[in-house]
């Protein structure tokens, strides 16, 4: 069990001096099946994991917020009147719940907190929508908001979109808030809907290796790659405007527009509706604990993420052809949004 509760206890007691009101955890999350399709109103199995960020607060009497962060050792103090995105990356995913809070006619004070986490950064983890998650959460019980716990997944993927520039779906955020031990969440991104199914795997167990491959998800390719599912949903509907999303889409429909569909937009809508398909799939397999079919979906789904959707890295390609030699590992793909190594050269900074 992580010491890092009781660390951050310690911390805010040692740094303003008195015991804080609330600690609250929020969990990252891996995602077994359905990459980018979340924004497509797809389907989605992530889980809750183990791994968390902490944090401290309380409220202050001061004209400030106070925000001290353990793992970039760095305490930024902000007005609570007309917050806009500052340069700081981190404070950005906690400045955007305050705003989206505000947005929504809940009156905040100002308030003191630290904060750390065991969730590696930039790995595929969301340790931002932790981030996002565990602040609204936290500001939501200390103010007296009266938040369901959708308002909290909504409210942080909006945080993310104006103050991140990340245009995410609404799965991190959705895991982290929703997460039940041992269970994956196999959740429709159109409806919200979603049903809890054990994570049982028999004699097999799901490893998540790091690359140490970093990613920032605010380089522009994130967004790109939404803009042109977007731009295969519009020409679509000229010929049917029932339909909404990718999610209203198959291969057939797909296919008849083929030749109208610009770029590499026919790929991205290619592997969206597969994944689709994918990870119903999966679920089934797993249910019928055939594991042979789920390690050949994973590697499908890599597949696809390498070439069509374009997200993977050499790294990450290695790693998977070099475990597709091990009898013993029956399937193998990246997690995450991808975008290994992509990075900001001018400023070199890494997101959560």
């Amino acid at each position: 069990m992580s010491n890092l509760p009781q660390q951050m206890l310690e911390l805010f007691q040692s740094r303003f001096g008195k015991h804080s009101d609330l600690l609250v955890r929020s969990p990252g999350r891996i995602n077994i099946l359905g990459e980018h399709t979340d924004y497509n109103n797809g389907f989605v199995l992530p889980a809750a994991i183990d791994k968390a960020i902490f944090i401290a607060i309380s409220k202050n009497d001061l004209d400030v917020s106070r925000v001290y962060s353990q793992d970039f050792n760095e305490e930024v103090a902000f007005s609570m009147e007309n917050i806009k995105p500052g340069e700081k990356p981190w404070l950005n995913y906690i400045l955007g719940v305050v705003s989206e809070l505000q947005n929504r006619g809940h009156i905040l004070s100002s308030f003191d907190a630290v904060f750390a986490g065991d969730i590696p950064l930039g790995a595929g983890l969301s340790s931002s929508a932790a981030l996002e998650c565990g602040f609204a959460f936290a500001l939501n019980e200390l103010f007296d908001c009266g938040l369901s716990r959708y308002d909290i997944a909504k409210t942080s993927q909006l945080a993310e979109h104006h103050f991140a520039g990340v245009m995410c779906g609404i799965m991190d955020q959705f895991a982290s808030v929703f997460g039940q031990d041992q269970q994956l969440i196999k959740l429709d991104c159109q409806t919200l809907e979603h049903t809890y199914h054990p994570f049982s795997t028999g004699d097999y167990k799901f490893m998540l290796f790091n690359s140490k491959v970093s990613h920032e998800l605010t380089s522009s390719e994130y967004n790109i790659r939404r803009q042109e599912c977007e731009k295969g949903v519009e020409i679509l509907q000229q010929g049917n405007p029932d339909i909404r999303s990718l999610r209203d889409v198959n291969m057939f429909l797909l296919m008849k527009v083929m030749e109208e569909l610009p770029g590499k937009v026919f790929d991205r809508c290619k592997y969206v509706i597969e994944e689709n398909k994918r990870v119903n799939q999966l679920t089934t397999a797993l249910g019928q604990h055939d594991f042979n079919r789920v390690g050949q979906l994973m590697y499908e789904t890599h597949e696809g993420l390498s070439r069509e959707y374009e997200v993977s890295c050499e790294e990450l390609d290695i790693l998977v052809d070099l475990v597709k030699k091990e009898k013993a590992v029956i399937g193998a793909r990246m997690m995450g949004g991808g975008f290994g190594g992509v990075h900001d050269k001018s400023s070199q900074k890494r997101c959560c």
